[in-house]
């Protein structure tokens, strides 16, 4: 068994050998990158995109990136290209090729038949005189200098070049679509990160209670509407206008500071001009209101009179803290 510094070295010599290599990417963004930025970008159809072995694998996490940020695209093993799965292909669609020897027999045999077709082949390669990158129309070199396996076998720097040489185009195509916030949200509607960016409070608060008393409610009635409600506050009303909020905490501090507690109604205690969002305010600008004030409730209005209230246990539930 290794000593623990012997592990730790080599994991770090590691991930240094990797850094350095996607360092050196930057030297490789020339006129071939943007040409194939502007091919994609031009294109009616969609980035069909192909490898084996690991290769494959980096390809699959290309697709989905360039999916989820506005590049239509989708994967062909290079194996299943040439036992049926070449009927993928579309007249209009460009082809992304990665492989890093750009030798190996299965992108040999695959290269001339998607030449066929007549589409645009853009390759991803880490040997610029293969037999990929000259039957290339674009390429895109992923070269390293060295891998960070200790036999400098097993691809790991050269995978980590290929994803993020793939993050590049992927980027690049997303500024110049004027790829936005909400874009993404429409691709993104299930997860948390979609959630910050379309999830407003009008879409949360409608399942609580709608805890509220008058300025003269006594003590008694204010516990009991503030327990009965569940939300942990209520909201003080003056008529229509909203006046004070009175929280668990105010309760707490009222009972540690007052010692006669008879007479006491809800305006003694409430906190007055209490913080209050309009019901279209984006969730995550509630979340960020809640932090600045240390609050745990918000008061959600519609042109200026109370509907609702949110807490800070709803944002939790909803994924957005």
């Amino acid at each position: 068994m290794k000593t623990q510094e012997h592990i730790k070295n080599l994991a770090i010599k590691t991930i240094t050998i990797e850094s350095e290599s996607v360092g050196a990417l930057a030297k490789y963004i020339d006129d071939h990158f943007i040409e194939s930025v502007r091919l994609i970008f031009k294109s009616r159809g969609r980035v069909v995109v192909t490898g084996i072995g690991k290769s494959a694998i980096i390809g699959q996490k290309i697709v989905a990136t360039l999916n989820s940020t506005g590049t239509p695209s989708i994967f062909m093993h290079a194996a299943d290209a040439i036992h049926g799965d070449l009927g993928i292909i579309q007249n209009h669609d460009v082809i992304l090729c990665i492989s890093k020897s750009g030798d190996t027999p299965e992108i040999k045999v695959l290269v001339p038949l998607l030449k066929s077709w007549g589409n645009k082949l853009i390759a991803m390669v880490g040997n610029t005189e293969s037999y990929l990158a000259k039957h290339s129309d674009l390429v895109l070199n992923t070269s390293v200098e060295k891998e960070a396996c200790p036999n400098n076998l097993a691809p790991t720097s050269s995978s980590t070049a290929q994803l993020v040489m793939g993050d590049a185009l992927a980027v690049c195509l997303l500024d110049v679509r004027g790829f936005s916030g909400k874009d993404f949200a429409k691709y993104h509607p299930g997860g948390a990160l979609g959630k910050k960016l379309y999830l407003k409070v009008k879409d949360i608060y409608p399942g609580n209670a709608v805890p509220k008393v008058g300025l003269h409610t006594s003590l008694k009635e204010v516990i009991m509407e503030i327990s009965s409600r569940r939300l942990g506050a209520t909201v003080v009303l003056d008529g229509e206008k909203i006046r004070g909020i009175i929280t668990d905490g105010d309760l707490r501090r009222m009972l540690q500071n007052k010692s006669d507690m008879e007479g006491l109604t809800a305006q003694d205690i409430m906190s007055p001009d209490p913080k209050s969002v309009p019901r279209d305010t984006m969730a995550v600008d509630a979340l960020a209101l809640m932090k600045q004030y240390n609050i745990s409730q918000l008061i959600i209005t519609d042109k200026g009179s109370y509907i609702g209230m949110v807490h800070l246990h709803d944002l939790v539930k909803e994924g957005i803290l």
